[in-house]
């Protein structure tokens, strides 16, 4: 099971998530109360293992833009949270190792969300970073055959409901986790992550110790 800590801050949160075992880490560079800048990111991901991954996340921003900062601050991928064309998420994703298009739930473009091009496929809430949990069964009308990663109100209480329910490749966590805005309770980062592995199905389980190594998942 692959495991996202989204709305990192600080150093001390991106090593924290390390620590407790999440497989990526993501920064918000839209407007939000976690928007970080990049030269602080910069600084941040120098600092962190190789193998885990850096993605900046992004709305309605140039794809020049987009590509210019994933790799001027050294990121591993971008994750699109906004209304890109699948031209323009091809575009991106030709120039970056990996990316993820982010849909909200009842998004009719979720239906052509193969033709983005994407590594893998973010389903949120209809309102990002609001902590709001959406009716999984919302979830069923994601193509088949598409990594999908499940966001949107997860916490340590639910990850295990919401890995039953839709069997998603990956979470992706953020408010779930926080003891304030913007700041990650280590305890419920470690329940979420632990949570979320235990949760998974036989064909979603890591095999290796570590972090998931996205690049021989995808054959980078």
């Amino acid at each position: 099971m692959f495991v996202k800590v989204c709305g990192t801050t600080s150093e001390e949160d991106a090593l924290l998530a390390v620590a407790m075992d999440a497989d990526a880490v993501g920064f918000v560079f839209a407007p939000s109360p976690r928007q970080i800048s990049p030269a602080l990111v910069a600084d941040i991901v120098k600092r962190l293992p190789p193998e885990i991954i850096t993605i900046g996340v992004f709305r309605n921003e140039s794809p020049a833009r987009v590509v210019e900062i994933v790799n001027k601050v050294g990121l591993k991928g971008a994750q699109l949270h906004g209304r890109e064309t699948p031209e323009q998420a091809r575009w991106v994703r030709h120039r970056i190792p990996v990316l993820i298009q982010a849909f909200a739930t009842g998004d009719p473009a979720i239906e052509g969300a193969a033709d983005y091009g994407a590594d893998a496929v973010l389903l949120d809430a209809p309102t990002p970073g609001s902590g709001q949990v959406f009716d999984w069964k919302l979830a069923e009308g994601a193509p088949d055959g598409l990594r999908l990663i499940l966001a949107g109100g997860l916490t340590p209480e639910n990850v295990g409901d919401a890995i039953a329910a839709v069997h998603p490749w990956g979470v992706d966590v953020a408010t779930g986790v926080e003891s304030e805005p913007g700041r990650k309770d280590p305890r419920k980062l470690r329940a979420f992550v632990a949570i979320a592995r235990a949760a998974a199905t036989p064909q979603y389980e890591s095999h290796r110790d570590g972090p998931f190594d996205w690049q021989e998942e995808l054959d980078l």
